[in-house]
């Protein structure tokens, strides 16, 4: 991909806290800043990942099925040490290559996923690499304010619920494993999210604006309701034999509920947080 090409999306990415148009439109999307090998220089790359829990996502060095690996796939193996954009957050990460039945399995993953990865393999005699990028916990999301940085959130669950709500829609007579992934990946994303607005955001609420606890009651009262229907999906797409029409109701229930939570949430606390309500 030219290097010209890269910098326009690294300059969409960034200007639009992660969406970008074009080719990469709908993908989950990160810009991976390694090390140079050679030059000792940091290099941006756009890269697509795959979910895999909180604590790692997934990049396939594909390089479009080329003979060579990308080049960002060898500035890592010289410093595994890298940089993660996702739109909300910029963290440090450690990536691991995998190896062995590991990488078997999850490329095998994500072919299920999405069969343009085989068609890459079959273009070349390499193997595909498959990295994991362990997070290095860090700081808040890169945010002017602190509304600014709760509007960065929501919306980047609200593009996570949408391709999940798609890929749901287009599975077939099985849920695929990455789609297993990707929903509780979601899921546990959600619960430590709410967690932390009630132990941290609410709480420190409570005591500066009494006037805001009925608002503060009815979204801890949300937060439950949601909960509930997280676990109900998780149980969904945890069951082996789960029906893609009960996944597909599941999602859409939590689609609801969690659209009007944080439409909500953002119409009685953003002014607050902006320090103009």
């Amino acid at each position: 991909m030219p290097n010209d090409f890269n910098q326009q999306v690294i300059d969409e990415f960034r200007a639009n806290s992660g969406r970008v148009g074009g080719p990469f439109e709908g993908a989950r999307l990160i810009l991976l800043t390694t090390i140079g090998a050679r030059s000792g220089a940091p290099h941006t790359t756009p890269v697509g990942y795959l979910p895999d829990g909180q604590e790692r996502i997934l990049v396939i060095a594909s390089a479009g099925g080329g003979p060579k690996h990308p080049d960002w796939y060898h500035n890592l193996l010289a410093d595994p040490h890298v940089t993660v954009e996702n739109g909300v957050f910029t963290y440090q990460a450690r990536a691991v290559v995998l190896t062995g039945a590991e990488r078997d399995e999850i490329f095998a993953r994500a072919v299920q996923a999405d069969p343009g990865w085989a068609a890459y393999q079959a273009k070349t005699s390499r193997v595909i690499p498959v990295v994991a990028l362990h997070e290095v916990p860090g700081g808040p999301p890169e945010a002017a304010s602190w509304a600014a940085a709760l509007k960065l959130i929501h919306d980047a669950f609200r593009r996570e619920l949408a391709l999940i709500r798609d890929e749901v829609a287009r599975c077939g007579p099985g849920l695929g494993a990455q789609l297993r992934v990707n929903c509780l990946t979601f899921c546990h994303g959600l619960h430590h999210h709410h967690r932390n607005e009630d132990d941290g955001m609410f709480a420190g609420l409570d005591a500066q604006r009494p006037d805001l606890a009925p608002a503060l009651a009815r979204l801890r009262e949300e937060h439950r309701r949601i909960a509930a229907l997280v676990e109900r999906l998780q149980q969904v797409v945890g069951d082996p034999d789960a029906d893609p029409a009960e996944a597909r109701r599941e999602v859409e229930r939590l689609t609801t509920e969690l659209e009007a939570h944080l439409t909500y949430e953002e119409e009685q606390l953003i002014p607050v947080l902006d320090g103009t309500g």
